[in-house]
């Protein structure tokens, strides 16, 4: 039976999620290297976070959306960075950070809902794939508890399926008291089922430390890096964003998206530590938005956008973009940013490379059509 000092040794930190994530289970040291996947929910604007400034068309379709190029943070002689993304652009300059424009899943389409299941699940059409392409990068790891965790109140659709795995949100709750916990820790103490998720969950708990019940983006980071910079925590993450659906009063609504999502990722790499040479991230949405602003000073629902690779493993300091152009002939649909790169491609490449797996295996594992996908080489450093 658990006595109070063993049990405060265990749990000595703040509420945690105790009630919505039960199942926190740590993976054995199956490699060194990390994976994180952080999905933009709401179609971001690619064209406004990797600003073609040197494309003649853009002022013209933007007007008063444009980014003004003085303002933002200079990539090379075509491209710009929006000026929210300051600790980005650091990452950029260290070569830590490359962007793959004019990218996009086989989904041609722009419904939210349709769009992010073939991103999610990695097939070529929605709703024909019942497992996710995250989960299925899991199963290829070598076996062990959960390698896979999501920074979500539930699992994401990129990571239901076979392979073990867990999720943790921070709790709004009120801190449950330390005798209370004791007694249910004392409760479960002879139960072979229910004590081995109670000790997991109060591992978690005591994890998540005094980021646990805070949800800001610099307390999310923070805590995705308590989980991910432990020796024997998870290799593979996944982290949820919203609201990029940007149809009106978009110049001030994507700022402040973008700032979340620096501040995030900022707090994410500081909390690594030296993990952070190991770690690769890849953030994606599920398409774009419109070349031309519309009436409400915003963008409506599109198709090509940019992915952002980061992370101290990769080979950063560089746009990767077949560029369309912008002109109406060069539009997809005459409206849209016409795609020239393979999202699942890049996620192929990015993964393989990030966790050390063969790329045209794991590109057949993820996506099933391996002639189409060829695997993007390259992006993180040998």
């Amino acid at each position: 039976m658990s006595s109070r000092r063993q049990f405060l040794r265990v749990a000595a930190a703040g509420a945690g999620a105790i009630l919505v994530s039960p199942r926190i289970a740590f993976a054995n040291v199956v490699s060194e290297r990390r994976f994180v996947f952080v999905i933009q929910r709401g179609a971001a604007d690619g064209l406004n976070i990797v600003v073609p400034y040197a494309e003649p068309a853009y002022a013209k379709l933007r007007g008063a959306l444009a980014i003004d190029p003085s303002s933002a943070h200079r990539l090379d002689v075509s491209f710009a960075l929006h000026p929210a993304l300051t600790q980005m652009a650091t990452m950029y300059a260290d070569r830590q950070a490359l962007f793959v424009h004019a990218v996009a899943s086989p989904y041609r389409d722009r419904s939210h809902f349709d769009g992010q299941n073939v991103l999610e699940t990695g097939s070529a059409s929605p709703y024909q794939v019942k497992d996710g392409w995250l989960n299925r990068l899991a199963a290829l790891l070598p076996a062990a508890r959960e390698t896979a965790i999501a920074f979500a109140p539930t699992v994401p659709m990129a990571l239901r399926g076979t392979a073990a795995v867990t999720s943790y949100a921070p709790s709004a709750l009120p801190p449950a008291p330390d005798d209370l916990l004791m007694r249910v820790s004392q409760l479960y103490d002879d139960d072979a089922q229910l004590r081995p998720l109670w000790e997991s969950a109060m591992t978690a708990r005591g994890l998540a430390g005094d980021a646990g019940a805070r949800q800001d983006p610099a307390s999310l980071g923070k805590l995705a890096a308590g989980f991910l910079a432990r020796d024997d925590g998870p290799r593979i993450a996944m982290i949820e964003t919203g609201g990029w659906d940007t149809h009106s009063a978009q110049n001030a609504r994507l700022a402040n998206q973008l700032k979340a999502l620096d501040t995030m990722l900022a707090a994410l790499r500081d909390g690594m530590g030296p993990a952070w040479s190991k770690t690769t991230v890849l953030v994606a949405t599920e398409f774009g938005r419109t070349a031309a602003a519309n009436g409400t000073e915003g963008t409506d629902h599109g198709t090509g956008s940019v992915a952002m690779v980061l992370g101290g493993a990769v080979a950063g300091g560089r746009v990767v973009a077949d560029w369309p152009g912008l002109t109406p002939r060069d539009l997809y649909e005459a409206r849209d940013l016409k795609p020239t790169a393979s999202l699942d491609a890049l996620i192929a490449g990015a993964a393989s490379e990030a966790l050390g797996l063969d790329p045209h295996h794991t590109a057949r594992a993820l996506f099933g059509r391996a002639a189409a996908v060829k695997p993007f080489s390259g992006i993180v450093r040998a």
